[in-house]
This record gives C-alpha cells, structure tokens and sequence, in this order.
C-alpha cells in the first residue's frame, strides 16, 4: 500500500536541521569522535594563536572566528553531516507511506574497517572488524518493493517473514514506477524501528500512520 504524503509532510518528516538523534548518530565512533577532538583542538589552538599575533591588524577578528569554529567543529561537524544525508532525502519530489510485510530476513558479514597490526613478532597482520547486518526485503499486494538494511541487534532476532512494516518511499515520479530511496521502517507489531540512519521523526511518523491508514481503511 503506497499513500501519497501531501505537500510539506516530506519535510515535517523528515527535517532540515540534525534531531538529538541524528546528532548522536553522526557523532560516529569512539575513534571518529576523537579524530573531531584532536582537529578541533590543533585547528582551534593554532588559529587563536596566530589570531593573538594578529591582533592589532585587520586580520586579527578573522582568525579569532577561525579558531572558534574550529573548536565548535566537534558540534558543528556531526550536525552538518547530518544535515546533508537528510537532504539527500529531502530532495526527492514524491513521496509515499508504505505499509507491507517482511518479505524474507537475511544476514550478511559486513567489513567495517581494516588496519595493520603487528603480532607477537613484530610481523604485521591485516586486522578486519566485522558486523552483521540484517537485511529485510519488503514486499506489499503488488509484489517486491525494495530493501532495508541496518546493523543487526539482540532484539532484531524476533523479527520474522509477514512481519507489518511501514516506512516511507521516495521516488523521483508521481507514479512510484522508479523507487529512489527507502526511509527507517517502523514495525509497529514489535514497536520497534530499524534502519540504518534515523531519517524520521519517528513520533510525528508513527502519528501520520494512525490517521492516514486508518482512513485508507474506512475508504
């Protein structure tokens, strides 16, 4: 089942500015967060000195706001990431609510990073830190309409084939023959999201359900 949203809701959705959510989400790792920190602070640190020897010329407020943003890119960084994968999402002219089921659940091993580490003597080794994701095709009355995968968890394991999935589709035609993107699906059975980053403002989503399928259901 595919409901068109009206114009604006995309965008209600589906917002311009990083939520709490999507800030912690782009934050990344530990060692992402302390590759920010360490810029942060040479960037920050190395601009207002030179800002404190350029005091007295024009130049001076130029490299103190320098080193200000660069001591804020530890916040600022993860909000304009954020900003940017939503726009990716954002930008698409049509866009519908999907209500399926769980067409098949697989797992698959997926190589996170490699890095070269010396071993007991002294040779060095490729190091390979795996994750397992799960993927979940979706399929509604009119057959196959694409696939979500996210990292899989603990609580993943209850999902199971014929499980209610709703999600939003993103297309570049009003008439969805081309699917462009799939949002973070709800399972509302299991109240449970998945997806890989949280596009939705999953409360204002889970609204959105409740009163456009329950009128697709009376009409």
């Amino acid at each position: 089942m595919l409901i068109p949203l009206r114009p604006g809701e995309l965008q209600r959705l589906i917002p311009a500015v990083a939520t709490a959510g999507q800030f912690r989400f782009s934050l990344g790792s530990a060692q992402e967060i302390l590759q920010r920190v360490m810029v942060a602070t040479i960037g920050g640190v190395i601009t207002l000195l030179i800002s404190q020897s350029q005091m007295s010329s024009r130049w001076g407020p130029f490299w103190l706001v320098t080193g200000v943003v660069f001591l804020l890119y530890i916040l600022w960084g993860p909000i304009v990431q954020a900003g940017q994968r939503n726009a990716t999402l954002r930008r698409y002219p049509s866009a519908a609510l999907f209500e399926g089921e769980v067409a098949t659940v697989t797992t698959r091993e997926r190589v996170e990073n490699r890095h070269e580490q010396a071993d007991g003597r002294g040779k060095l080794e490729l190091i390979e830190n795996r994750r397992t994701w799960m993927l979940l095709e979706l399929e509604d009355e009119e057959g196959y309409l694409g696939r979500v995968a996210f990292p899989m968890e603990k609580n993943h394991k209850t999902i199971r084939a014929g499980t209610v999935i709703r999600c939003l589709v993103l297309s570049e035609r009003k008439d969805f023959s081309r699917i462009g993107a799939l949002s973070d699906a709800w399972l509302p059975g299991l109240r449970m999201w998945v997806g890989e980053y949280p596009y939705l403002l999953r409360p204002a989503f889970e609204e959105l359900c409740r009163l456009r399928l329950s009128r697709a259901a009376r009409n």
